[in-house]
């Protein structure tokens, strides 16, 4: 019989506990994987084949190309390379969570959490290896250094600006080949744009950035919001077609449409309201903070959101028309209705617009279908795709001259941060 003192025990009791965290880490890449999608073609490539097979003679797809680089890293594995960001070292899931990182394959973008705690600045250093065991005192420390950042900058829709390299450096220290494409990306953007603005990811990111863009840069009216017939929509579409009333509002999911209609007519009237007072300011400063303290107000900024979701729905029942009367359609509509889940409008609502904001964001077809909504041309810098012939996309691929352009940049496709400062025009 062996015994062990009171000492003894406990240090056993610690390396146990030490080796289940050291397996913790080891095994957390993997993990992180496990659950990914596999790597599939583009959005844009598959355009570009479906163009090719029905011979379609406009350019839908002038920056994608079909013959893209195979061997570039998957959404998944990219965020597999999150945990190596901070130090080059892997990090715990509460860590990465706290950075707003997203690790779901399945949601667009997780929301930024604000770290707890006191925070108290302090110096870190820049080691490049990578290290595979931390003991407490460092991962305290680690946590501490989160704290140098205001907290409460994670709770805003749209983050004040930053300059575009230092934020990279601080995303992308590690020196895995997908830290080092995004560091290239990322000085690539730098080229036109001197800043970063972090957008709040609550899978509305792209909803919120592009329409933080557009209000930021306009200086009139669309011409689609001037319309008479604009704020009749909820009425018009529900007389045309009942299953609309399946539609679900974010604030009050368990109504339905019927009950509904007259509080999406005032989203869309606040939409048009806020655009119009926006356009009309003249000086750019004041044009701006109008932007910040827009939103800054969860409540109308979320009634906008439900606006623009309503007028996906609106697009996406003109183009399916069109296409079943013989008229010629944009080639990615194809793409949209040839979906198993969403082979009509009706089944696009049911499973993809009505989820949004809710289990998931925009995926990369609907992309297009909002550019066209809001009649923007929607330049997207898309980080993980540097050194291809996607790196920067444009939605819709043909764009109308007169149609304003918005930039956003994207890490994986399902986030999306707006850059600032434009060293030169982006305008078509």
């Amino acid at each position: 019989m062996c015994f062990f003192s009171g000492r003894e025990t406990l240090h056993i009791v610690f390396i146990l506990q030490s080796h289940d965290n050291l397996q913790g880490w080891m095994t957390e890449p993997s993990s992180l994987s496990a659950g990914a999608e596999d790597k599939k073609e583009s959005v844009p490539t598959q355009l570009m084949k479906r163009k090719n097979e029905v011979g379609v003679a406009s350019e839908e797809l002038g920056s994608a190309n079909a013959a893209a680089d195979h061997k570039e890293k998957t959404t998944s594995e990219i965020r597999q390379d999150c945990v190596y960001r901070s130090r080059g070292r892997p990090e715990e899931t509460d860590t990465i969570k706290s950075l707003g990182m997203d690790q779901d394959a399945s949601m667009n973008c997780e929301p930024y959490g604000p770290v707890s705690g006191n925070c108290a600045a302090m110096e870190s250093s820049e080691e490049s290896e990578e290290d595979m065991y931390r003991d407490e005192e460092e991962i305290e420390r680690e946590k501490i250094l989160l704290c140098e950042t205001n907290s409460s900058e994670y709770k805003l829709s749209v983050s004040p600006e930053m300059d575009i390299m230092e934020y990279c450096r601080k995303e992308w220290r590690g020196n895995t080949p997908a830290a080092k494409r995004m560091r290239k990306g990322y000085e690539a953007v730098a080229q036109k744009f001197a800043s970063i603005r972090r957008i709040r990811g609550d899978n509305y990111c792209a909803f919120r950035a592009t329409l933080f863009q557009a209000l930021s840069q306009a200086t009139q009216l669309p011409r689609w919001l001037q319309s008479e017939d604009f704020t009749m929509l909820p009425e018009n579409l529900l007389s045309k077609y009942d299953w609309i009333k399946q539609w679900q509002l974010r604030q009050k999911p368990g109504k339905r449409m019927g009950e509904i209609s007259d509080e999406i007519k005032e989203y869309l009237i606040l939409l048009r309201k806020k655009w119009k007072n926006i356009s009309e300011i003249k000086s750019p400063l004041e044009k701006q903070e109008a932007c910040d303290k827009l939103f800054k107000n969860e409540e109308e900024e979320y009634c906008l959101y439900e606006a623009l979701k309503f007028l996906m729905l609106n697009t996406a029942i003109e183009l399916y028309n069109a296409d079943k009367s013989g008229r010629r359609v944009p080639v990615f509509s194809w793409l949209l209705f040839a979906r198993d889940t969403s082979s009509n409008p009706c089944q696009l609502m049911q499973n993809h617009l009505n989820h949004i904001g809710h289990s998931g964001g925009l995926e990369q077809v609907e992309m297009f279908l909002f550019a066209y909504a809001l009649q923007y041309t929607i330049q997207v810098y898309r980080l993980y795709k540097f050194s291809t012939d996607e790196f920067i996309t444009l939605y819709p691929n043909d764009p109308q001259e007169e149609w304003p352009m918005v930039t956003l940049i994207t890490e994986d496709d399902r986030h999306y941060n707006i850059p600032v400062r434009m060293c030169q025009e982006t305008m078509l």
